[in-house]
């Protein structure tokens, strides 16, 4: 069976982890989706994935509106949290945003847009 939960312990929440996140992590795009990953490094100790999401203000100015794209990005993560981790590893922090100014109308196209980046960015 596997875990689907997203519990409080992988929720990326420390403005320290995030400022470090911005400051060396690398950036990925597909599609509407953007993504800054951090990979363990010798530097970085990193105990367990971390993930976090965030709309811009800019493109919604409602928070209706930003929350409900940040609502449909976690359930993405929960669901494909396996793919995600094979993708970008065991121990990751990671900061998805969604860079386009329409609200998407199914979960679905969030879906798959999410499962669309992790898997261009899989090594062969």
């Amino acid at each position: 069976m596997t875990n689907f939960n997203y519990s409080k312990a992988e929720k990326l929440k420390k403005e320290t982890e995030i400022a470090l996140l911005f400051e060396k992590g690398k950036w990925k795009t597909c599609g509407n989706l953007r993504i800054i990953v951090l990979k363990e490094k010798p530097t970085v100790s990193i105990e367990q994935a971390k993930f976090g999401v965030s709309v811009s203000k800019r493109y919604f100015k409602k928070a209706v509106h930003r929350n409900r794209i940040k609502r449909l990005l976690r359930e993405a993560y929960r669901l494909n949290k396996g793919l995600f981790k094979e993708t970008f590893g065991e121990k990751t922090f990671a900061m998805l945003f969604w860079v386009s100014s329409e609200i998407p109308a199914k979960f679905k196209e969030v879906e798959e847009q999410f499962i669309n980046l992790c898997t261009s960015q899989k090594r062969p």
